[in-house]
């Protein structure tokens, strides 16, 4: 179930895991980056590329929810992505500056979310033109999933280029509770 709490908390550890990503990646040569690795989305560029046309696709949508959430407020003076593969860059400098840009305005868009917003029944449209009427608040854990989904793909294409991303469990971020 989504909270309020629970959401401030996946978005702090989305920007984290994306710093440790980046900063994994960066550590391999331009065309290791490129190379196909036949994963879904190709390559381990393909794939955080992939993360962020998603990431823009969902938050275009969550702008607009009717909470109005200002922190969204930037992303509708953008077009929306044209597809789940848009390319937002052809390298690790141009999409490390998106994400770190759509990280800002997640961390910055958590703790504006309520309760009752999380509660409200959400309509979309998907990028096939299908309209849906979901709850928000599942349609917000599915966004944080499918970010955790595709870093883990990437961090298994970086494990597999001979880079250790290091630990990526949430359980680090939950804080403890004083007995």
């Amino acid at each position: 179930m989504s909270t309020p709490e629970s959401i401030v908390l996946m978005a702090a550890y989305n920007a984290s895991m994306n710093q440790k990503l980046y900063a994994a990646a960066a550590q391999l040569p331009h065309a290791e980056l490129v190379a196909d690795r036949k994963a879904f989305f190709g390559s381990i560029l393909g794939t955080l590329n992939h993360l962020l046309a998603g990431d823009s696709i969902w938050l275009r949508r969550f702008a607009t929810h009717p909470a109005g959430f200002s922190a969204l407020a930037p992303l509708l003076e953008l077009p929306m992505p044209s597809g789940l593969t848009q390319s937002f860059g052809n390298d690790l400098p141009s999409l490390l500056a998106h994400r770190q840009r759509l990280d800002a305005i997640i961390t910055q868009w958590a703790p504006q979310v309520s309760a009752a917003d999380l509660a409200h029944t959400f309509e979309y449209q998907s990028m096939k033109g299908d309209r849906y009427r979901k709850h928000f608040g599942s349609v917000v854990l599915h966004f944080f999933n499918h970010q955790t989904h595709h870093r883990g793909q990437a961090s298994t294409l970086l494990s597999q280029a001979g880079v250790d991303i290091g630990v990526t469990d949430l359980l680090v971020m939950v804080p403890e509770i004083e007995a």
